[in-house]
């Protein structure tokens, strides 16, 4: 049987962030001005092929697989790289830092241009919607950042944790980290999350604070042929 982690985003999209989530049945995806995520139930050609016929011609599309899949000629892959899964086993009971405060709307100026610079993964004018984001501010402007994306029930996952560089190696996305396993696991949920195998700084941090390797997961990023 199919652990819900090899299908994070299809069981987002019918669990937890069901409420921002569009399509039916098989094939779920987002709003694009949130996100470019999409989940197929079988990552199945026919299932490739009918999120082909929902999304908009210049939209593209974020598939998360087990391994890798076959794509249809009507999509062309614009990226295809391994990402690591890794899930929370800490015992640690996290008590929140109030040196990180939450984000609002008014804050996404600051946080599209943190994200642009720190290239901490995907992140769009609406992408605050996923919920819990937090942020450090220093000198009057935002220097590190984190929250929540998928949501595949009974997990939640962290994401978008990124820091300025003018103001690394003070533990700042250690305080942002473990305030959000602190409020998941309040919530009841496990925490979980995706970073590039070769980024063994960020391991190296994830593993300190309980998290541990789940297993090594396909990121693809499609696009319509014309």
């Amino acid at each position: 049987m199919q652990h819900i982690l090899d299908n994070p985003i299809y069981h987002a999209l019918v669990t937890g962030n069901l409420p921002i989530s569009r399509g039916e049945g098989a094939v779920r995806y987002l709003d694009p001005e949130i996100g470019a995520f999409a989940g197929l139930r079988d990552n199945t050609a026919d299932q490739l092929l009918e999120l082909y016929s929902l999304t908009g011609p210049d939209t593209p599309v974020v598939l998360f697989t087990p391994q890798p899949i076959a794509i249809p000629s009507e999509w062309r892959i614009a990226l295809n790289k391994p990402l690591m899964q890794m899930v929370w086993h800490g015992t640690a009971q996290y008590v929140r830092d109030d040196a990180a405060v939450p984000l609002s709307r008014v804050h996404i100026p600051e946080m599209l241009d943190l994200t642009a610079r720190t290239k901490p993964g995907p992140f769009l004018a609406r992408t605050i919607e996923f919920g819990h984001y937090e942020g450090i501010f220093r000198d009057g402007r935002l220097a590190a950042m984190a929250g929540q994306r998928l949501h595949p029930s009974p997990y939640a996952e962290v994401s978008a944790v990124c820091t300025d560089p003018a103001y690394a190696g003070q533990g700042l996305a250690g305080i942002l980290i473990r305030n959000q396993v602190c409020r998941m696991t309040a919530e009841g949920t496990i925490p979980f999350l995706h970073v590039l195998p070769e980024n063994m700084t960020a391991r190296g941090l994830y593993r300190k604070l309980g998290f541990e390797d789940r297993a090594e997961m396909m990121y693809y990023v499609l696009l319509k042929n014309s």
